[in-house]
């Protein structure tokens, strides 16, 4: 399929004339006429896929397209309307893609959660126009990267509470488990079989087996089940690894229990690893790579 381009839009157009219901009469008086004729024809090619998929238009009303092309066409070259279509092409991008797009990031897969398009509209014309707005653009950089953790763990902490409270509970109890030993920072351990090999350093890249799973027993992640030893350097993981693999011998096998602030947090990574984990992992450290 042939990629639709701004000169398939313009020649279209073109030959739209003055017209904006049903289709254009074609005059193919000359060579030139059916040439000029031949190319919107042959550059038409995939615009149905590409209004579709790159524009997000419902090519059930292909008749408004048309008249909206139209209209752009005849503005010429009329400062004013071009920035009119401007305004409406970006306003489209804007209820296409910025609202969906930053609603799926606060709220994840809950359709009947949407932030306020009045709210971005205001901060956006506010600011494009230097009228009354509330805060700078750097001051708006900055309050969007720090709010914008606070606001999705908040989000998350309403749909998954009842999970987070259970792995607190959970590794609370593990502190109390005999056997248990404690590495810093909430994460506990349980010797399998201790190694007597040096310990890696946090930049050494290491060669590990492990398994990973939640507290309700379910396996997320194994590198046993691919066959295949795990191999990264040990800055390179979630801080609870790091602690881990730089207080363990090579050699050594051992299961260790990671709060979820040492883990991933907030951070919803799907259905196998909701929010809030905490991890249970069986880590053997096979070797120190370099």
């Amino acid at each position: 399929m042939k990629k639709f381009s701004i000169l398939a839009a313009v020649v279209v157009a073109a030959i739209m004339g003055s017209c904006t219901n049903g289709t254009p009469k074609a005059n193919l008086k000359d060579d030139i006429d059916t040439l000029t004729y031949a190319v919107g024809v042959a550059q038409t090619q995939g615009l149905k896929e590409y209004l579709t998929q790159r524009m997000g238009v419902d090519t059930t009303y292909m008749d408004e397209f048309f008249k909206g092309l139209t209209e752009g066409a005849n503005a010429g070259d009329s400062k004013k309307k071009a920035a009119y279509y401007a305004g409406l092409q970006m306003g489209q991008q804007i209820a296409q893609q910025w609202i969906p797009g930053l609603s799926y990031e606060i709220f994840g897969e809950d359709s009947t959660r949407q932030v306020s398009l009045q709210n971005l509209l205001a901060g956006f014309i506010s600011s494009a126009s230097g009228k009354d707005c509330k805060m700078t653009p750097d001051e708006a950089a900055q309050t969007m990267q720090t709010l914008m953790q606070t606001v999705k763990a908040r989000v998350m902490a309403e749909k998954y509470g009842a999970w987070k409270k259970e792995c607190e509970d959970y590794m609370a109890g593990i502190a109390k488990k005999e056997g248990i030993k404690e590495l810093g920072d909430g994460i506990y351990y349980e010797v399998i079989t201790e190694g007597n090999g040096a310990i890696p350093a946090d930049s050494n890249k290491v060669s590990v087996n492990y398994e990973g799973k939640l507290l309700n027993d379910t396996i997320f992640d194994s590198s046993y089940k691919r066959e295949t030893p795990a191999k990264f350097r040990c800055n390179q993981v979630i801080p609870g690894w790091t602690k881990a693999l730089t207080n363990m011998p090579v050699g050594s096998t051992w299961m260790v229990y990671i709060p979820q602030e040492q883990a991933y947090g907030s951070e919803n990574r799907g259905e196998k690893l909701p929010p809030f984990s905490c991890l249970i992992f069986k880590i053997e450290l096979l070797g120190i790579e370099e």
